[in-house]
């Protein structure tokens, strides 16, 4: 198990080292200036941008750029935001939290919406319930985010008036912040008003994030139980009498379950990267709108170190996803010992 750990550090290490070396790389090959962006409509003479220019490091050849930003991260100083003068690491403490409860509480709908679904068409496979259910897992695979957002602003917040178009919680409430995530923020300091209407406010862009990962995890869960159900150890627990239920639920799901959860880990990593065009339509505060600006606003360190972040979050997700292995089958522990 020390060397399982052991290895999977000395890959996560690599693996951030080469986000490094790409993130900085894409990020200087954007056109743009980062200084004129900074500054706007306002004229400054040379002397004022050159200034400026140095201040940001900006006049160090690449190769200088990337070792002083390494060697930063190496000592936990992920930079200085270009524009709002904070450190890098501050400003994505705040905001990770939003992303956070917004990526949990969407694949938490897509695992007890989609992982039922999947059980009950690989139950009824070719028939009009499996049929229904794969269209409609088809459908929200389809489904473009930047459409299907608006349609559903449309219907529930313009139309009806049931949820709030956008934000995390109205105007009028104010949270101590202790965890960052606000449904668990607000239960602690029991305003239960503020728990409401955080409640509603993200109810909708979770319901539009959960609709790709619902419909792959229930296509998923389909085929690998429809896998297993044709093995023999299947067909020799219903020989000796065990009841229907005992045979898929203890015998046959169990082992379905792993490459459902490779699919699970790997969407939670892509929700947790920002989900940037949900939090674009919902005005949601996380890091995928923090990133985009970046990128806008040609904010390099923020750019580099935010993406950095990121990925050290999706890579410690899979981490946990395969120590989660040995949970379901103690066979893959076991041979990891």
């Amino acid at each position: 198990m020390f060397k399982f750990i052991l290895s999977k550090v000395g890959v996560l290490l690599v693996t951030l080292l080469g986000v490094t070396i790409v993130t900085f790389s894409l990020t200087h090959l954007m056109p743009g200036d980062p200084v004129q962006l900074m500054l706007g409509d306002r004229s400054i003479s040379p002397e004022d941008y050159e200034k400026y220019y140095q201040d940001l490091g900006l006049h160090l050849p690449l190769y200088q750029q990337y070792f002083q930003y390494l060697f930063g991260v190496l000592q936990g100083d992920l930079g200085i935001s270009f524009v709002s003068r904070e450190p890098v690491f501050t400003e994505f403490s705040k905001l990770f939290p939003a992303t956070a409860e917004l990526s949990i509480i969407a694949m938490f709908l897509a695992i007890i919406i989609g992982l039922p679904l999947g059980v009950l068409a690989a139950l009824n496979r070719g028939k009009t319930v499996d049929l229904t259910v794969m269209t409609t897992s088809l459908a929200g695979y389809s489904m473009p985010i930047y459409w299907w957002g608006p349609i559903m602003i449309s219907i529930f917040s313009v139309w009806l008036g049931f949820l709030p178009v956008s934000g995390r919680i109205d105007a009028i409430y104010w949270i101590e912040p202790v965890t960052g995530f606000l449904l668990i923020d607000t239960v602690w300091q029991k305003n239960w008003p503020a728990f409401q209407s955080a409640l509603h406010h993200i109810i909708l862009p979770a319901i539009v994030l959960a609709t790709v990962p619902m419909a792959i995890i229930a296509r998923m869960t389909r085929s690998s139980l429809l896998e297993v159900l044709s093995e023999d150890y299947i067909r020799t627990a219903y020989a000796k009498g065990l009841a229907k239920l005992r045979v898929i639920f203890v015998h046959a799901l169990r082992n379905a379950l792993i490459p459902v959860v490779t699919i699970i880990g790997l969407q939670l990593g892509v929700l947790l990267a920002g989900a940037i065009l949900t939090e674009t339509i919902f005005a949601w505060p996380g890091i995928g709108r923090w990133v985009i600006n970046a990128v806008f606003q040609r904010d390099y360190p923020a750019i580099q170190s935010g993406i950095l972040l990121i990925a050290a979050c999706i890579i410690i997700i899979n981490f946990m996803i395969d120590l989660v292995y040995g949970l379901i089958n103690p066979r893959i522990s076991h041979v990891r010992k």
